[in-house]
């Protein structure tokens, strides 16, 4: 585990290939996601910040939700509970938010983005005046699973096309995976790269993940597992 600086008031927490966000305000801080093999997210962050600590999941995979049971509550899309309750067999009771919700942490204002896709309820959060967005899964450079009954790139590509819509309002953005940060530019060729795939211009490549037989699409920008 490794803990970066970002800002004076922003830290990343690196777990083993996925990452975590620490976000803080005048009267409270954010943690964004808790973590995969950790399980004291909360605990490393009140070592960092003197404030009550709140948890918002961008997704219910499991490699997001390690640290969950260390709060009652915590904010997650609704479209996200079947997911989480489901298939990840989680517990604990969410706060639900919708797209356009703002969390203001204390004169730092976080605005949700509902992108579905990659998750049902997947989001991404804008830090609307650091310019920052965090993406969650869903815009980064590594692999992005699209496979299972949760997953659908139809939507997805529709979330990016949306997240487009936003590109004046960010710099650079912050991904759970892969490079950070990556460049706004990414959001249109993983729009064009999932659409090569769609369209079957685009061949797979055998994979497989936990024995499941899949098709990895290498885009160029990013990789993406399928099952179709």
């Amino acid at each position: 585990m490794d803990i970066i600086k970002m800002s004076e008031n922003s830290w990343r927490i690196e777990d083993e290939g996925v990452r975590f966000f620490l976000l803080a305000g005048d009267e409270k801080a954010l943690l964004i996601d808790s973590g995969m093999k950790i399980h004291n997210a909360k605990e490393i962050a009140q070592q960092l910040v003197s404030l009550p600590i709140e948890l918002l999941n961008t997704h219910g995979d499991m490699d997001h939700v390690g640290s969950n049971s260390e709060f009652e509550k915590f904010y997650m899309s609704p479209a996200e509970a079947s997911n989480y309750y489901c298939a990840q067999k989680k517990t604990g009771d969410f706060i639900p938010v919708e797209n356009g919700d703002i969390l203001d942490l204390g004169n730092r204002k976080l605005e949700i983005i509902h992108i579905p896709g990659h998750t049902p309820g997947s989001v991404a959060v804008l830090d609307i005046d650091n310019r920052i967005l965090y993406s969650g899964d869903s815009v980064q450079d590594g692999v992005i699973f699209m496979f299972g009954v949760q997953r659908e790139l139809h939507a997805y590509m529709h979330s990016l096309k949306k997240l487009e819509k936003y590109r004046e309002r960010f710099d650079e953005i912050y991904p759970s995976h892969g490079s950070i940060p990556v460049q706004t530019e990414l959001i249109h060729k993983l729009y064009e790269g999932a659409g090569s795939i769609l369209e079957g211009v685009l061949p797979g490549e055998a994979a497989e993940f936990h024995c499941i037989p899949l098709k990895q699409f290498d885009v160029g920008c990013a990789k993406f597992l399928c099952d179709f």
